[in-house]
């Protein structure tokens, strides 16, 4: 008679975790450009995040001369965390006869999964920019250097603090490329350029940091919405970066494999960026 067996993925579960964090954190580009905000538990699904509006210059006085008061009031901005997640069922068969690396190939799928899930959610929100540099005719244009100093000014006669970063679908930043390929400055002084976001990493253009992804929305088949932005245009708030629980099926001879991310953003002033509607073909 044949020896019954037990099969569990416990042991598993730590490996597959560490990977897709790594992979996680080595392809999501917008999560470090952005405020983050990590939430505590039994802290409610609603983030408040407090904006304190732009203040008077401050006034001359004389030695005896008193200062008026001046009224500083903030308004709110609301970060809704909801979960997203993917699914996988590996079977007995799959896990023990597989030629690959069958817990690094799911730590890399998760990973690559929830990270796009972050940088998706984040740059979908370039449209809620309330300034745009462009006209509803350049949509079908493509990025010039112009169009990033004209964004740059923009930012910096409003007094949008710095740094400025710019981020853009590869189509999109190509013709850019294409015209200075030799010109790039790569070396930015920002701390938040690290191994983990170099790849997307294109170089220095008229004070902005660019970055390149194709996580940014494409909002038509010809079109896709870019942005220059400062860090405190956009928040995201994360309760859970990564969980992975499995399910046994024995009648399947399977487990199913569940990651989950819990997560939210939103805009936080939006007048902190600048989104550029351009060409998005090469």
């Amino acid at each position: 008679m044949a020896q019954s067996t037990t099969s569990t993925l416990d042991d598993l579960i730590a490996p597959i975790v560490q990977e897709a964090m790594f992979v996680a954190s080595e392809t999501a580009i917008m999560p470090g450009l952005v405020k983050t905000f990590n939430v505590p538990a039994n802290a409610g699904k609603i983030l408040q995040v407090p904006i304190y509006g732009v203040q008077t210059i401050a006034t001359d006085v004389g030695e005896d001369g008193n200062l008026t008061s001046s009224a500083i009031s903030t308004t709110k901005a609301d970060i809704e965390l909801t979960e997203a997640g993917i699914m996988t069922t590996l079977t007995d068969m799959a896990r023990n006869h597989s030629v690959s690396n069958v817990v690094a190939d799911l730590g890399r799928v998760f990973g690559d999964a929830i990270a796009k899930r972050h940088d998706r959610k984040l740059t979908s929100l370039f449209s809620s920019f309330s300034t745009s540099i462009n006209t509803a005719a350049d949509t079908q244009s493509e990025l010039t250097v112009e169009d990033l100093f004209k964004a740059y000014a923009t930012l910096k006669a409003a007094n949008v603090p710095g740094p400025y970063y710019g981020v853009f679908n590869p189509k999109a930043i190509y013709n850019v490329k294409k015209g200075l390929t030799n010109t790039f400055n790569p070396n930015s002084n920002i701390d938040v350029i690290n191994s983990a976001m170099s790849n997307g990493f294109v170089g220095r253009i008229a004070g902005i940091d660019i970055f390149e992804s194709s996580n940014v929305v494409e909002s038509s088949a010809t079109t896709s919405v870019n942005a220059v932005f400062s860090r405190d245009a956009l928040g995201v708030a994360v309760a859970q970066n990564i969980n992975i629980e499995t399910q046994r099926d024995a009648s399947l001879r399977a487990d199913e494999i569940v990651a989950s991310t819990r997560y939210g953003a939103n805009v936080l002033h939006a007048t902190y960026g600048v989104k550029l509607a351009v060409d998005n073909q090469i």
